[in-house]
């Protein structure tokens, strides 16, 4: 009995459809580039409505206008730097899980988590004890739209980082070669914090 003959011009024809499906299957991620734009246009939002702040600025003798009560620097200079030293946090998540350390992202994206609900909490309660309403005057609703707008960012950055730690529950989800959401809530989470550098000087500094 012959045993049955393999025919090399076969075998080669395999290989090529094996690696020209390979090939079709690997498509550019373009997902880093797409979050990259994303922020960009989130940033321009911002800057609009940065500039329409000072364009109101501009247009008054006296920024706050006169009878608004003063706001206090302690809570939000604390947020500020709750919110700051978050990043850095953050920034080891990212560079655990480049380590492969999956366990030691989960413990500083728990901590981002954390720090970003107490910043939200200290929002609340600043808006539950100042003196003054959304329509008591020019400053007083663009102080209420420019912080609210931002702490409605902040919120989905927490929720973006529950969501790679509800994620990594699954093994081998994240990973040093796979770890894409890490990469885009650090970078949201980056994004966030730059905003509220700004708004923080030009709402209770300047």
């Amino acid at each position: 009995m012959q045993s049955p003959t393999i025919d090399p011009a076969k075998t080669e024809l395999n290989y090529h459809h094996k690696a020209e499906a390979a090939h079709h299957e690997e498509h550019p991620d373009f997902r880093m580039f797409g979050l990259v734009m994303f922020l960009i246009a989130e940033g321009m939002i911002f800057i609009g409505m940065f500039g329409a702040y000072l364009a109101y600025r501009s247009t008054l003798p006296s920024w706050p206008p006169e009878g608004t009560p003063e706001l206090e620097l302690l809570l939000p200079g604390v947020n500020t730097i709750i919110l700051i030293s978050s990043s850095f946090v953050m920034h080891n998540a990212d560079t655990a899980i480049k380590k492969n350390d999956v366990t030691g992202m989960r413990t500083w994206m728990a901590i981002t988590a954390v720090m970003g609900i107490i910043f939200l909490s200290g929002q609340i309660y600043e808006y539950s004890h100042l003196e003054f309403g959304l329509k008591t005057n020019l400053f007083a609703s663009a102080f209420y739209v420019l912080t609210g707008f931002h702490g409605l960012h902040v919120t989905v950055g927490v929720l973006a980082i529950l969501a790679v730690l509800w994620r990594s529950r699954r093994a081998h989800h994240y990973s040093q070669e796979h770890h894409f959401g890490v990469e885009a809530a650090e970078l949201y989470w980056h994004f966030v914090d730059v905003v509220w550098i700004v708004l923080f000087g030009l709402l209770y500094l300047l």
